[in-house]
């Protein structure tokens, strides 16, 4: 145990009774003792700062499991003082985490939503104020943040734990953060197992937890999914009505993760899980008749809980135990036992806790909107000027249209007939537009061209407007034929502004710098179009998704990279998809080199490069998106047609599935056969 100095104790009272009480008030294992013991003299020594907020919210971590949520909430409340007066942000937010997380454990979920939405905007505002912060260390915390209110929609019952959990593990899976990983894909089991009744996926996710628990050696996280895991194969036994007084490999096997989940929680004294895996295991002792058996686990499971104070599991065990008495014919005893489950459960559903859950969600999402409201505005902050000869044409023309506007609007005083002056103005603005679609033409390769290079191939390119930010783009070098699918930032003349910018920097890839490769082209592209819009005074985020492919015709071998853009392949009505890099060609936070692939192909196959116009279009009798998965079901289905002929399928479906819908986007897609 911690000795303790007597001068050491004079100087630091106020901490000397809250010492005592960490090593005195709770059953501790020794390894944990000993840790704990280390952190509180922490306490008695030093002046107050950091390290001690650091020992405070140590010492209530380590006793989670063990003591009652309001003894790791005292020190959490201690922690998060101390850290305000000192200002250290840190500590504030991980003392917001951790009261999120205990009063969770306590079942206050309208508490446990308030800490854990303060928790996620502290991260969030944190990341914006202060440039000197690990960044790596603030997403990880906001990611945690996620997945933490996630929990408590979850415990709740309530499916936005889907929303905030999807985020989380969105983000983690971009940053490879394994540990975070292994917690929240276990939470999204969770939520397929208790929400929506979903026990493949639920197991599927437990599974990939699983893997990361043994990895990292992480034995407290591991009994959690394997215990969960037994709680889903009892459910599918109970499902396919088998027979619980009979041997059964999903009971056997449920009862297997009990036990080893048990072991664990045994040895690192994780006292609340144990009680509900003691319940579990309870339970389905009950249901296979070894009552007297399942009774000595339910009453154990009860007194951890009552000890610990944990309202979920003394719920559970009271009501598991009442029916346990009910089978026995002990009806005073299953009586007494549902009359304390009933009192616990009103305890947790009170009208005063949902009151303050509403309260709490409306200002949460009035607060999100304001953030929101306040992000788009600094988004927004963006102009194209000059960069090339081909944007100082199409800004001429933009001028040379508000001119137009203006002339014809003076001349209002001298026309009578309105609808004359409307129809004269749109006529001039449109014939500007068509000069600018000249320019833009100007730059796509011809039909001649194409069919030179690619000669069994077609090109299907509907742009939204006159001129488009979409574009197609081609390149010959050697035995190699290049060529693109291109998508820029908007549509109509700001996209075709982009797209002249992004061409250019194709064109010079290739042709100044000599590229072949597709990834080495991206790369290269990427840096030519950010030095092009660090030439704008404001912060410019307009960009390009590409899928560009490099085709020897004579080897067959293709290579490839994208940006955002995927690839499809299709031989023998089989779809090959090969995801792109999540990065586009312009401003990101992480820029990382573009990975080439390279594909030896196979007579008859299909190459299909595209933008999201065609799969984003909405239409149908019920006005729904078409879907990408639609859009390559689709492209399969046509596979018996020769290439050309597949352009006037796809053309056709499109304007019978849109009819009189606007169309969304700028619509390309690009189809290349290898003959034999």
């Amino acid at each position: 145990m911690l000795k303790i100095d007597s001068n050491n104790l004079k100087r630091h009272k106020k901490y000397l009774f809250l010492v005592i009480e960490i090593i005195f008030s709770h059953l501790i294992a020794f390894g944990q003792q000993s840790k704990i013991d280390s952190l509180a003299s922490v306490l008695l020594k030093g002046k107050e700062d950091s390290n001690k907020v650091k020992a405070l919210n140590s010492i209530a971590y380590e006793l989670r499991n063990n003591a009652t949520p309001d003894s790791c909430i005292h020190l959490s409340k201690k922690a998060l003082s101390l850290s305000e007066k000192i200002k250290w942000d840190i500590g504030i937010g991980e003392s917001y985490s951790n009261l999120q997380w205990f009063y969770m454990l306590k079942a206050d979920f309208a508490t446990s939503l308030n800490y854990g939405f303060k928790t996620l905007d502290f991260w969030i505002n944190l990341s914006h104020e202060k440039d000197n912060l690990n960044k790596d260390f603030i997403e990880k915390k906001i990611s945690s943040a996620y997945a933490a209110i996630g929990s408590v929609y979850d415990d709740m019952g309530d499916k936005k734990a889907l929303q905030y959990y999807s985020i989380a593990i969105e983000r983690e899976e971009k940053s490879s953060d394994k540990n975070a990983l292994s917690v929240h894909y276990g939470y999204m089991g969770n939520f397929y197992h208790n929400q929506l009744n979903n026990y493949n996926k639920a197991l599927y996710y437990y599974s990939k937890a699983l893997v990361y628990c043994e990895e990292l050696g992480q034995e407290n996280r591991a009994s959690f999914w394997l215990g969960n895991t037994g709680t889903i194969l009892v459910t599918l036994a109970k499902e396919k009505g088998i027979n619980a007084y009979k041997r059964d490999s999903l009971l056997d096997g449920a009862m297997s993760y009990f036990l080893r989940a048990l072991k664990i929680t045994e040895k690192i004294k994780n006292k609340r899980w144990q009680a509900a895996l003691l319940n579990n295991i309870g339970s389905l002792l009950t249901s296979r008749g070894k009552y007297k058996e399942a009774e000595k686990y339910l009453i154990t499971s009860l007194s951890i809980s009552k000890e610990i104070n944990n309202l979920t599991n003394i719920i559970e065990a009271e009501k598991a135990l009442s029916d346990l008495y009910d089978l026995t014919g002990e009806t005073q005893l299953a009586f007494d036992h549902f009359k304390n489950f009933i009192a616990a459960s009103d305890s947790l559903k009170s009208d005063e806790n949902a009151k303050s859950l509403t309260l709490i969600e409306t200002r949460y999402v009035q607060d999100k909107k304001d953030i929101q409201i306040a992000e788009d505005k600094r988004r927004q902050k963006i102009t194209i000027y000059s960069v090339s000869a081909g944007l100082i044409l199409v800004l001429l023309l933009t001028i040379f249209i508000f001119r137009s506007y203006q002339q014809k609007q003076k001349s209002n005083l001298l026309l009578s007939e309105k609808n004359k002056i409307i129809e004269e103005k749109n006529k001039n603005i449109t014939d500007s537009i068509e000069y600018a679609l000249r320019i833009q033409t100007a730059i796509l390769p011809s039909q001649k061209t194409v069919n030179q290079y690619l000669e069994n191939s077609f090109i299907l390119y509907k742009p939204k407007g006159i001129v488009a930010g979409d574009f197609y783009w081609m390149e010959s070098v050697g035995d190699a034929v290049l060529f693109a699918a291109c998508d820029c930032t908007g549509h109509g003349v700001p996209g075709a502004m982009v797209s002249v910018i992004c061409h250019n920097a194709l064109n010079r890839a290739v042709r100044e710098f000599g590229l072949t490769q597709p990834a080495k082209i991206l790369d290269k592209t990427a840096e030519i179009v950010l030095e092009n819009f660090s030439k704008s005074e404001d912060e410019i985020h307009d960009g390009m998704d590409i899928s560009i492919c490099a085709l020897n015709t004579k080897t067959k071998t293709l290579e490839w990279a994208g940006a955002n853009n995927s690839l499809l392949l299709i031989n023998h009505e089989q779809l090959t998809e090969t995801k792109a890099d999540k990065q586009c060609i312009g401003y990101n936070d992480n820029v990382k080199p573009f990975t080439n692939h390279q594909f030896n192909l196979q007579p008859n196959t299909s190459i299909y490069l595209f933008t999201d116009g065609y799969a984003d279009q909405f239409g149908g009798p019920r006005q729904r998106k078409l879907t990408k998965s639609k859009f390559k079901d689709l492209l399969v289905s046509i596979q018996h047609l020769p290439i050309q002929q597949q352009a006037t399928e796809l053309d056709e479906f499109i304007v019978n599935y849109k009819k009189d819908t606007e169309q969304t986007d700028d619509i390309l897609v690009i189809g290349v056969r290898v003959s034999s």
